[in-house]
């Protein structure tokens, strides 16, 4: 499957989503706001994984029937975050559209897509959505956030002339340059993200049984999304002054989107050996220029928080630790310490 065919899949799936109107399990009651940020301090983006842990009993007892189950049980032993997920949503009718059942090495690689599409699910359930007004987002099995405010927003496609290379082409025409992707606001960007961040691990946590190009992107649609939340929010301050306002005084979405940019780069460190498998090289050079100094900028100005730079990007700075004890504060060039 082609980035861009894998792509065009997944833009049809949240339309499903959108229309669907799926009842899931709920999640944990929101808590509610205190006007300020409640990340802690520092803060460092973990969850739970066994990528090494063996399931070749699980493998060979796989069948078409028993693919639910398997799910369930492979995930138990390797990322629990994706047990939890597949419990909630398993009454799910839209699961069969997503899971390859011919094989075992099959399903492993379809996941990418179904545990993306079945955030799409969860986050996007009238019950805890209301497009445009107020989203919810599921990050791991301990952390969901609910009824974070949107304010409505701008089209995403404005943030097209920010974007100086084609490393993301693909992507940026579906759903910057399509007319009715394009015209998706703070909600299209933010759930893109998220259910393109959650099927990165999805697959990380299976790659030795990965072997065509399902999941082949997982890698550059993580990275791309991040590309585009970081984009939003400069142009949310540069050209759209009172939205940036509004929103910058939410501490649910100041929060969201701190978690969101340690997430990423949790993730993308631990996918990283199996670039070429899990993604293209360009997924680690749009990750370079998502740590250009304009976006780690708004990033720190929006979330109220300093992100470490240096080996340790899935963490914040604490508030009494001198920036110099970290190294520089310029951005990363892409290469790995």
């Amino acid at each position: 499957m082609s980035r861009r065919v894998s792509a065009r899949l997944l833009t049809a799936c949240l339309v499903l989503a959108l229309s669907s109107g799926t009842v899931a399990a709920s999640g944990p009651a929101s808590s509610g706001d205190t006007g300020q940020s409640r990340a802690p301090d520092p803060y460092c983006y973990d969850e739970p994984s066994q990528p090494n842990a063996d399931v070749r009993d699980l493998k060979a007892s796989f069948t078409s029937s028993n693919w639910m189950r398997t799910l369930q049980a492979v995930y138990k032993r390797r990322w629990p975050s994706g047990e939890a997920l597949a419990i909630a949503q398993a009454n799910d009718r839209y699961w069969d559209q997503f899971v390859d059942k011919r094989s075992f090495d099959g399903f492993a690689e379809s996941m990418m897509v179904a545990i993306h599409e079945e955030t799409h699910m969860w986050d996007l359930d009238p019950s805890r959505t209301r497009w445009d007004v107020h989203s919810a987002a599921w990050i791991n099995a301990g952390q969901q956030a609910l009824t974070v405010p949107l304010h409505g927003g701008f089209p995403r496609k404005e943030i097209l002339p920010l974007i100086k290379d084609t490393l993301s082409s693909s992507m940026d025409d579906i759903y910057l340059r399509d007319q009715q992707q394009g015209s998706y606001r703070l909600q299209g960007v933010l759930a893109e993200q998220n259910a393109g961040l959650t099927g990165l691990p999805a697959v990380t946590v299976l790659q030795e049984f990965i072997k065509g190009v399902g999941a082949g992107n997982a890698r550059d649609i993580a990275a791309t999304n991040l590309r585009y939340l970081l984009l939003y929010l400069r142009v949310a301050k540069d050209k759209h002054p009172d939205y940036w306002a509004r929103i910058k005084a939410e501490p649910k979405l100041r929060d969201l989107v701190l978690t969101q940019f340690l997430r990423t780069a949790y993730w993308l460190e631990k996918s990283a050996p199996y670039t070429g498998k899990l993604g293209s090289k360009d997924a680690d050079r749009i990750t370079a220029t998502n740590y250009a100094p304009e976006n780690i900028a708004v990033l720190e100005e929006f979330t109220g928080r300093k992100v470490r730079l240096d080996s340790q990007k899935h963490c914040t700075v604490a508030a009494r630790q001198a920036p110099d004890a970290l190294g520089s504060r310029e951005a990363p060039t892409g290469q790995r310490r």
